[in-house]
């Protein structure tokens, strides 16, 4: 069965969660830890977006948001991209670093947000980052030392999640801090990873099943209210038209246009610069982006490491890539 769209819609909770390719590590070090952090912290206050639990695992991450207008898309595109370009130049790689698409799940928030919030926060300990929860209490990767006024963090909507726990700040400190010590024998939680949870109830002809869907994380009659109001169709996303990103790139390469098959050092890196633009960061099709050119899909795939090395290598393209984003 072909996979459905992601569901991206504001203002509603959604676990995102992403890996490596291949499982590889994403986080090398500190500073790359530092860097994420960094660009998190500042997309969540670009974007209105507010984030309950987060952590970093060396080749995978987690985060619980809530994104503003934009929507999810707007803040993982910015984050991933310029994470992933950064991290190249810091490394001296080229190519993918993230596994396919990032998985996201859409969820019910009365249900389902403080499990999630302590299933995320443990994530270290079953990762062994941590040994102890006495050393997650100050474990900077994650949003539980953030909770716990320990560590800086990401800028989380830490007075929102303390108030689920109690009045006063310190009584609610010590109330989560034994929320989280009773999650230490639940285990991995795969209940809380994944969305479609078919259930049944009880009615006078027989069992029925609830409303459900693979990509939610709650109960039918959520599940149901969203069908309802039409917000499980997928969303158009807003992109750059592709003659705005070809005289962007021109004027950056001192050119006329891209549809020159000549083969200058400028004009194929030029054209390698729109292709990764357009595909990786804007959506659009090989197909698309071809008869654009008049170019084939071979073309298209050829030129898509070489504009990303490009970017990573240029600090004008990288800040042309940031803006882009930024539409």
């Amino acid at each position: 069965m072909p996979r459905q769209p992601r569901l991206d819609i504001p203002d509603l909770l959604h676990h995102v969660m992403v890996r490596g390719i291949e499982r590889r590590v994403i986080f090398m070090d500190n500073t790359d830890r530092n860097d994420f952090v960094d660009r998190l912290r500042r997309l969540l206050s670009e974007t209105g977006s507010s984030c309950y639990a987060w952590a970093l695992i060396p080749n995978h991450f987690h985060l619980l948001l809530r994104p503003g207008a934009k929507g999810l898309s707007h803040l993982m595109r910015r984050l991933l991209t310029g994470y992933a370009v950064a991290f190249n130049r810091r490394h001296t790689r080229s190519g993918h670093l993230f596994q396919n698409r990032y998985k996201s799940i859409l969820c019910e928030e009365d249900a389902y947000l403080l499990e999630l919030i302590r299933y995320l926060h443990l994530n270290p300990l079953r990762a062994d980052q941590c040994a102890t929860l006495q050393e997650l209490d100050n474990f900077p990767w994650s949003g539980h030392a953030e909770i716990l006024g320990n560590q800086p963090g990401v800028g989380l909507a830490v007075e929102e999640v303390l108030s689920l726990f109690g009045r006063r700040q310190g009584t609610a400190r010590k109330a989560y801090r034994q929320f989280i010590a009773e999650g230490l024998a639940m285990g991995k939680r795969p209940d809380l990873t994944g969305g479609g949870l078919l259930r049944s109830r009880q009615g006078g002809g027989g069992t029925e099943f609830e409303d459900s869907d693979e990509r939610i994380l709650g109960g039918g009659d959520f599940v149901a209210r969203l069908r309802q109001d039409g917000r499980l169709e997928p969303q158009s996303q807003k992109k750059v038209e592709l003659s705005t990103l070809e005289q962007t790139i021109c004027a950056h390469y001192d050119l006329p246009h891209l549809r020159n098959r000549g083969r200058q050092n400028n004009a194929s890196q030029a054209r390698a610069v729109f292709c990764y633009c357009a595909v990786a960061l804007q959506g659009y099709s090989g197909a698309e982006v071809g008869r654009y050119l008049n170019i084939g899909k071979a073309s298209i795939s050829r030129a898509l490491p070489k504009g990303e090395t490009a970017i990573g290598s240029d600090d004008g393209l990288f800040r042309l890539v940031d803006k882009l984003l930024k539409q």
